[in-house]
């Protein structure tokens, strides 16, 4: 068995952003923490022509608050990321969420913007030998064959999971992306960056060939908000998750058994985007948080799931991972 290898490509080191950003077009790719980058070229599903190094621009790796407003350059780790005493306190499932995503080695080497921007951990994508749809073939190899970590929701089309639990969480947190072209800049809620196959079967978000992510902002919670991240694996330390939820409760009040104002419940490795479980946040709200409540809201979550062949043991994986976010989030013990 021959083995691949990557096709030949310039190397450039961007020392700005306004360098990379003139280095960039639709045949070259950025480089932070090349985590993801160098498997997609080994695996010969991204061939650029030239690799951008941004790792090395100074200034994009932050964290601050304005106003009560987080914002995180795009050149954080993840390591970082979780450590960090101000985003553990205030917004506990970005921090959660960061600190168990893949190794240590690997968090120390990933950053927040290419965490966002990873594609797909889909055997049939990731493998050469399937040209699938999301590589301009006509078919889903997943949803007739090996499928037990894939989507049970929205996969009619490609049966992806989204790989990013920094968009999971950030999505609940009501997250923004600062994006930068060679014209302006624009924000855009993460809500709306990631981008469905019926949008476009060929990439999972909407950023431009020319721009790059810039800065990430997650508005102030009030003081009666919290947070929690929970990640189900088969391996505790480092496999992808079967299920993951990101929870945000606030409460009509500072009590603990003041009712729930509104909520944002959000599953990751359930869709192809962050899904957002608003038939759960509507069960939620005006009503007091309790194993009772976080039981019903997880029923609505799941009730419009539609699994696959191999993956309908997620949806009681997902049912008890949801109610003891919920659970969390709302500073009550897990039950």
């Amino acid at each position: 068995m021959s083995m691949s290898t990557m096709s030949p490509f310039e190397w450039a080191d961007a020392s700005s952003v306004e360098q990379a950003i003139e280095l960039l077009d639709k045949k070259s790719a950025i480089k932070a923490g090349g985590v993801d980058l160098i498997d997609l070229m080994k695996e010969r599903i991204a061939e650029p022509k030239r690799v951008i190094n941004i790792r090395n621009i100074r200034g994009l790796d932050y964290v601050k608050s304005e106003g009560g407003t987080l914002k995180i350059g795009p050149l954080m780790t993840l390591s970082r990321i979780s450590e960090d005493a101000t985003i553990r306190e205030k917004f506990t499932a970005l921090a959660d969420a960061a600190g168990h995503a893949a190794t240590p080695q690997v968090r120390n080497m990933a950053t927040i913007g290419g965490n966002l921007l990873q594609r797909p951990r889909c055997w049939y994508f990731r493998n050469e030998a399937f040209h699938c749809r999301k590589k301009g073939g006509e078919k889903c190899y997943a949803q007739e064959g090996e499928n037990q970590y894939h989507a049970i929701f929205n996969h009619d089309l490609c049966a992806i999971v989204h790989p990013s639990a920094m968009g999971c969480a950030l999505v609940a947190l009501g997250g923004s992306v600062e994006l930068t072209g060679p014209k302006e800049k624009r924000e855009l809620q993460l809500e709306k960056f990631f981008a469905l196959p019926s949008v476009d079967l060929h990439r999972e978000n909407v950023i431009e060939p020319d721009e790059l992510i810039t800065e990430i902002r997650v508005p102030a919670l009030s003081a009666n908000a919290k947070s929690a991240y929970i990640k189900q694996g088969e391996k505790e330390s480092f496999d992808w998750p079967v299920a993951e939820v990101a929870v945000v409760i606030d409460r009509d009040g500072a009590g603990a058994d003041a009712p729930c104002k509104s909520a944002s419940v959000v599953l990751g490795a359930a869709a192809p985007v962050p899904h957002r479980a608003v038939e759960a946040e509507a069960v939620l709200k005006g009503k007091p948080i309790d194993a009772t409540t976080a039981r019903a809201a997880a029923h609505a979550a799941l009730e419009k799931a539609s699994p696959m062949t191999n993956n309908a043991y997620k949806v009681p994986v997902f049912h008890a991972v949801i109610e003891r976010a919920i659970l969390m989030a709302g500073g009550k013990r897990e039950t």
